[in-house]
């Protein structure tokens, strides 16, 4: 019986973890649950509410994308997900609690707070998913699905206007990482590549970020990494908000 992964369609560390036990090899299904329903549904499973979890063939359950893809390193060594030597690995895993700490909750607030104003992008989000709900019902209640998102987040109008003026420094540090190595290396993805370009797929749904993100570096290696569904077009962002 393949491991169950427990996911909400489009998440990006949900998509982390899809594509690292694609590397490993491991067999999995997932389980899909439309947002905000995770909130019980995953509760009543496991210790906590958040996706990613998965529970493993031997019923083991573990939850959050780091946890995830250190034990799938500890479960099948090769193709590993971290350099062997030890300095490279400490960058990696700083990179790797960065994109998880910083970039991961400020892409969420971001689409969040954008895609509960442009409800006409709502289907095009549900689209490739195991759950086919009408397009109507996803554009009449996505706006409540935001706001209950981004209460559940916590997220406050002061981080969301720091997630916008934060966002060229967060692009910049990406690329100094991607030009050290720390990202981007020839051969397998590391860590660090997917929790990060999971994030920065998941900002280039929109169409105003995709225009600044991809011709980066650190878009390139997103694109490279992960395909994602949905798309928000352009002038769905304040051109003030907006990185230069």
């Amino acid at each position: 019986m393949p491991a169950k992964l427990y996911v909400v369609h489009g998440s990006h560390p949900c998509n982390t973890v899809a594509k690292a036990l694609e590397l490993k090899g491991i067999a999995f299904k997932k389980v899909e649950i439309p947002p905000p329903g995770q909130v019980l549904a995953v509760r009543l499973l496991f210790p906590a509410r958040t996706v990613p979890a998965i529970r493993f063939e031997d019923g083991r359950k573990v939850q959050g994308s780091r946890t995830i893809l250190a034990e799938l390193d500890r479960m099948v060594p090769e193709p590993a997900l971290l350099p062997t030597d030890g300095a490279a690995a400490a960058r990696v895993l700083e990179a790797e609690r960065w994109g998880d700490d910083v970039l991961q909750p400020a892409a969420r607030r971001l689409l969040w707070v954008v895609l509960g104003k442009q409800r006409s992008a709502a289907p095009s989000f549900g689209e490739g998913g195991q759950i086919p709900l009408p397009a109507a019902m996803l554009r009449a209640t996505m706006p409540t699905i935001a706001w209950l998102e981004l209460k559940l987040n916590r997220a406050t109008a002061a981080d969301i206007a720091a997630d916008y003026r934060d966002l060229p420094g967060h692009l910049d540090r990406i690329d100094a990482w991607i030009a050290d190595g720390t990202l981007g290396a020839d051969g397998t993805p590391n860590r660090a590549d997917l929790q990060i370009g999971a994030s920065l797929a998941l900002l280039m749904t929109m169409q105003d970020l995709r225009d600044r993100i991809a011709p980066r570096p650190c878009g390139q290696l997103a694109d490279r990494l992960f395909q994602v569904g949905g798309h928000i077009p352009a002038g769905a962002i304040a051109p003030e908000l907006l990185p230069a």
